[in-house]
Order: C-alpha cells, then structure tokens, then sequence
C-alpha cells in the first residue's frame, strides 16, 4: 500500500469531474469543478464561469464525495 502525493489527489479529482469546496485562507468559500491546476494556481468552473484560484491562497479542498487516496 502506498500514499499518493498531492497531486495525484487533484489529478484524481479532476479526471472524475467531482464537484469540490475550496476554502481560502481568508475564510472565502468557492464550489465548483476543478478543471486545471499546476504548481501556482487552479481554475474552477461553476455555472459556466470560470474562477483562476492562487495556491497560495488555498486552504482547503474538500470533494463533495470520497476520495481514495490510498493505493494498493
């Protein structure tokens, strides 16, 4: 059994289209889709518009279902 990194997690989230809450660091919450991500920054779409979100400013995201982030 292995861990998967971080990026695996936001890959995973983002090749299944799962829905996500995204919490900043200032207390601002986003929900939507993420649909690209690299080292800087992600975008999320909702509703047809289209956020660009600072990693910087990330504190948390949550999928709205499960997510296995453990390998076998």
């Amino acid at each position: 059994m292995t861990q998967n990194a971080p990026g695996d997690f936001l890959n995973d989230i983002k090749e299944k289209k799962l829905a996500v809450t995204v919490f900043l660091i200032n207390g601002v919450k986003l929900q939507g889709v993420i649909t690209y991500s690299d080292t800087n920054y992600l975008l999320l779409r909702r509703e047809g518009h289209t956020q660009l979100i600072y990693l910087h400013a990330v504190s948390t995201i949550m999928p709205n279902t499960t997510v296995d982030v453990v390998e076998e």
